[in-house]
């Protein structure tokens, strides 16, 4: 079986407790986590991976969080080849006090991975989210798990559960 790997930046420690708790769901024996702030050393170990999670919160104007922008700026320099990992993206965001860019950093991580050949997987109905607009909409559709814990947390677990049932087969089959 494969091992996945779940790579995260985490500000205020939301998109880390999503990390967590995504890691418990599929299996925390194939399952290795790590944060970009502290375990992690250059993108190389993104490659180790056939399948990864990655996390990400927005800030700004739709920014990524700051520990993913050295990585993803040395790799648009590098263009290292992505081609046959699978990914599916998942991040924090507040659909109130920013639903001006609600979770935009995924659509800037989608960018930039499908760009590198990467499979991206995990899209999310936008259904039940309250916020204006969202670079991380592909056709109706969040390209990833958006979470508004400051919102909306009260859907949190359900919505994890729903992700990960819809990649579960994807990643590690039944």
């Amino acid at each position: 079986m494969a091992k996945v790997g779940i790579f995260y930046g985490s500000t205020s420690g939301i998109t880390e407790e999503i990390a967590i708790k995504l890691r418990e769901k599929l299996g925390e024996d194939i399952c290795d986590i790590y944060s970009m702030e502290e375990d992690f050393d250059e993108y190389d170990q993104l490659l180790d991976y056939d399948y990864l999670l990655l996390g990400c919160s927005t800030w700004g104007a739709g920014e990524v969080q700051n520990d993913w922008r050295e990585p993803l700026f040395e790799m648009e320099l590098d263009k290292p080849d992505f081609t046959g990992k699978t990914i599916a993206l998942f991040g924090a965001g507040d659909q109130v006090d920013h639903g001006t860019e609600f979770v935009s950093a995924l659509g800037k991580m989608y960018e930039h991975f499908n760009k590198l050949g990467a499979t991206l997987v995990g899209e999310f109905p936008n259904e039940g989210y309250d916020f204006q607009y969202s670079s991380a909409l592909l056709n109706d559709k969040f390209v990833g798990l958006p979470i508004d814990e400051v919102n909306q947390s009260e859907k949190t677990e359900e919505r994890i559960s729903q992700w990960v049932d819809s990649i579960r087969p994807i990643f590690i089959g039944s």
